[in-house]
Formats: C-alpha cells, sequence, structure tokens
C-alpha cells in the first residue's frame, strides 16, 4: 500500500473576486502538503496562472439562466446536469477530503457532486450579501466562513468570520510603510474590479483635471479601464497635463497599492481586503447593480475604521469626487490615520482561519490528515 496525500478540491466562479481568495487558500494547502484541484470555468481559468504550478485545473461548462436566449437557458438545466454527472464520476475516482466552494455558477456541480456523496463541503462567501449559488447552498454545506461581517445569512444558518484571504503577493506586501501626502510625485491607484468600471473612467479624470494645479502637478495614476475606454481615458489624462497609465490590467496591484497614496476603487470585497491588508486610504465607489447592494456593504467595514470615504454612484461627479481627493491629499495626519485605521481593520490571519476550518472538517470526517491509504 502506498500513501497519498489529501486532496482538496477548490470550486470557484470566473472573477477575480471568487479566485483570488481561492488562489490564498491553494496556496496554504499546498504548503501543508495537500494535493489540491481548482475547478472553474474558462473564465476562471485565466486567473489560474497564479495559482501554485502543482495545482490542477479542470474547467467545466459554465452555465446561467441570466445570460443567452431562450433555447440557451433551456438547456441550462441539461449542462448542469452533466457537470455534476462528471463531478461524481471524478470524486469517485479520487475522493477529496473537502470540498470548498467560493461562489459563482462553476460551482454548482463541485458542491452538488459532494453533498450526493456525502463529501465534508462549506463555502466561504467574500461578500456582505451571500452570492445567488453560495444562497442555495449554505444550508446544505457543514461550514460558512464569511470575509466581510457581519454577512446576511438564512434564517438557522450560521456563519464563521475568517475574513478574506488574500494572495501571496499581498501577504508579502501587509503594512508597508505609508509615505503620507506631500509636495512631491503622488501616486493614486484607480482600479473598478477585474474588468474595470466605466463610471470611473467617467469620472475620476475629469475630477483629477478639476484639482488646484499645484496638486494636479504632483499627480501620477494608474487607472485600469476596460478594453473600449483606454483610448478617451488616456485622452483625458494628456489633455489634463496629467500623468498616466491607463491599461485594461495590472498584474503587479498589490506593489501599486504599498506604492500609493491613495486608492480610489470599486468596493469588491477582494479589492477591500487588499487595500486593508497593505493599508492605504482609499474613496470607494461601490458597484450600484450589485446583488442585494453587496459592495456596499463590503465597504462598512473600512468607513466604520474611518479609513475610507464612500461615494454612492448616485453622489458621484467630478466636483464632488475632487473635493475628496483634495481632502486626502493636503491632509498628510489625516491621511496617515486613514492607513492605519485600513491596518486595524485588516485580516492577516484569515488564510489560516480558512485552513483551520477545512483541517477540521478533514478531521471531523475521519482518518489522518497527512495521508490517506491507497491500494
Amino acid at each position: 500500500m502506498a500513501a497519498k496525500s489529501p486532496l482538496l478540491l477548490i470550486a470557484a466562479g470566473g472573477t477575480g473576486g471568487h479566485m483570488f481568495p481561492a488562489q490564498a487558500l491553494a496556496e496554504a494547502m499546498v504548503r501543508k502538503g495537500w494535493r489540491v484541484r481548482l475547478s472553474t470555468d474558462a473564465r476562471g481559468a485565466r486567473y489560474a496562472g497564479g495559482f501554485p504550478h502543482v495545482v490542477q485545473v479542470r474547467q467545466v461548462s459554465s452555465a446561467t439562466f441570466a445570460r443567452g436566449g431562450a433555447l440557451a437557458r433551456a438547456a441550462v438545466p441539461f449542462r448542469i446536469a452533466g457537470g455534476i454527472l462528471k463531478a461524481v464520476f471524478s470524486m469517485l475516482a479520487d475522493r477529496p477530503r473537502v470540498v470548498v466552494g467560493f461562489g459563482g455558477y462553476p460551482t454548482i456541480p463541485a458542491l452538488s457532486a459532494a453533498w450526493l456523496l456525502r463529501v465534508p463541503r462549506m463555502i466561504h462567501e467574500q461578500n456582505g450579501v451571500l452570492g445567488r449559488v453560495n444562497r442555495i447552498f449554505a444550508p446544505r454545506v457543514e461550514a460558512i466562513a464569511c470575509g466581510t461581517w457581519p454577512t446576511t445569512l438564512p434564517e438557522g444558518v450560521k456563519g464563521v468570520h475568517t475574513g478574506n484571504p488574500v494572495r501571496r503577493a499581498v501577504r508579502d506586501r501587509a503594512g508597508a510603510a505609508y509615505i503620507p501626502p506631500g509636495d512631491y510625485p503622488m501616486s493614486l491607484v484607480v482600479i473598478g474590479g477585474s474588468q474595470g468600471a466605466r463610471i470611473l473612467s467617467d469620472v475620476v479624470p475629469a475630477a483629477l483635471a478639476a484639482l488646484p494645479e499645484g496638486l494636479r502637478a504632483n499627480i501620477r495614476v494608474a487607472h485600469q479601464a476596460r478594453d473600449e475606454d483606454l483610448t478617451r481615458v488616456t485622452e483625458a489624462y494628456e489633455a489634463a497635463g496629467i500623468r498616466a497609465e491607463v491599461l485594461p490590467f495590472f498584474p503587479d496591484i498589490p506593489r501599486r497599492f504599498s506604492e500609493a497614496q491613495l486608492v480610489i476603487s470599486r468596493s469588491g470585497a477582494s479589492s477591500v481586503a487588499d487595500i486593508a491588508i497593505i493599508g492605504r486610504p482609499s474613496i470607494l465607489i461601490p458597484f450600484a447593480a450589485a446583488t442585494g447592494d453587496h459592495q456596499t456593504a463590503n465597504a462598512r467595514g473600512l468607513v466604520d475604521a474611518q479609513a475610507a470615504i464612500l461615494i454612492p454612484e448616485s453622489a458621484l461627479d467630478a466636483r464632488a469626487l475632487a473635493g475628496q481627493i483634495a481632502s486626502i491629499l493636503t491632509q498628510p495626519d489625516a491621511a496617515e490615520m486613514m492607513a492605519r485605521g485600513a491596518l486595524s481593520y485588516a485580516r492577516p490571519d484569515a488564510c489560516d482561519r480558512l485552513v483551520e476550518m477545512v483541517e477540521g472538517l478533514a478531521l471531523g470526517a475521519g482518518g489522518r490528515l497527512n495521508s490517506e491509504a491507497e491500494t
């Protein structure tokens, strides 16, 4: 008989908000000697390059009733059933010790198969309001880890506040020394989540252009924009005489956050966690159409810690934003207090808490953690 390491199956949907905390858990479990498999869709596979190379990535067909025509929606139940069947056979061939879902439609096959086979399972919800899929599975898992607290949960369902785990690249910048604003070239990072945000591309360049000339001359910007907005955003900064790097994706966001005097961002759960762990003042503009207004819920912790200014989309215009930017960049002591407030809200041990929950489920299922019998 040979021994093989226990298997953790991670299922995550195809956005950075789901994939980044999943990556953090994968990194930690690989270091602890576990085998890790990732189940995601084609969109999620784009983020898989950051996972440890030993993590096996399996793509599943993602199916949602929210997109496509009538024929496509009619086929959704059959695609889901086919995905569940494949997941069942996969688990029978190589049974996971634990299955963890991070939300999104691609998690349905893995969590459903785990429920059918009675494999220990849990979900991690990044936001202050459960996503659609996590809401379905919340009564059908043994544990719920909550990244944002409090998290609105179904009646009778309890969660554990772990915080949102962040990638190693973010942890390596945790608590990086903050240089308060002053009379020198200052860095601003503008990020609208993994897909960018059109409203930030509309308003932020105009807001920065409205700043007093002396302040504006000291600003350099890294602005994440959608492909279709790149040209006009770049031209807007050029017209205002502002040095700006405008790209659809920045692979080095942790470094840029650590060098920034101010972050202007949507309040997706991963963005909030990154800002808190690194410790930076921020202006947060929640996505108004987010399910259950969960981005406003995500922002509350940093706002309550006096680390962030929240501007609802309905109140966002260039003049209002310019005033808030100026209030931070012209008050170095207040900016430094905001940076400290962000650190006070951070949960740097979030990944450790999540690992403890995974290992607790594995132990609860019986057997040792370090190996399992293989004939």
